[in-house]
């Protein structure tokens, strides 16, 4: 029975022996082929995580735009006036009014 094993385990090993070519392409297509895999789903992965930083610097490109358009007509001159003559009740002073100081 032990000679049996034996005999099993160099036939095995002469066979191994004879086809190590073989075995080996076989390794390389079966890691080439997980490979793929891999890096296909990291490729997909990196695709759709693309896709959500374009729809985002999109919205923030909008409201960007948006705050400039606020932003220039809160800045003009009329619009400031009016808001402060009618909120605030203030008015332009006039030469009377003006107080200058003199620091010694």
């Amino acid at each position: 029975m032990a000679t049996k094993k034996s005999a099993l385990v160099v036939d095995i090993f002469h066979d191994i022996q004879q086809h190590l070519v073989t075995y080996a392409l076989l390794v390389a297509v079966i890691l080439s082929a997980f490979a793929v895999i891999y890096f296909t789903h990291v490729n997909r992965q990196t695709t759709s995580e693309l896709e959500v930083l374009l729809t985002e610097r999109d919205e923030l490109d909008i409201e960007w735009r948006n705050l400039l358009i606020e932003q220039n007509s809160l800045a003009e001159h009329s619009v400031i006036e009016r808001k402060a003559s009618h909120m605030l009740d203030m008015q332009r002073p006039n030469a009377n009014s003006e107080v200058v100081l003199t620091i010694p």
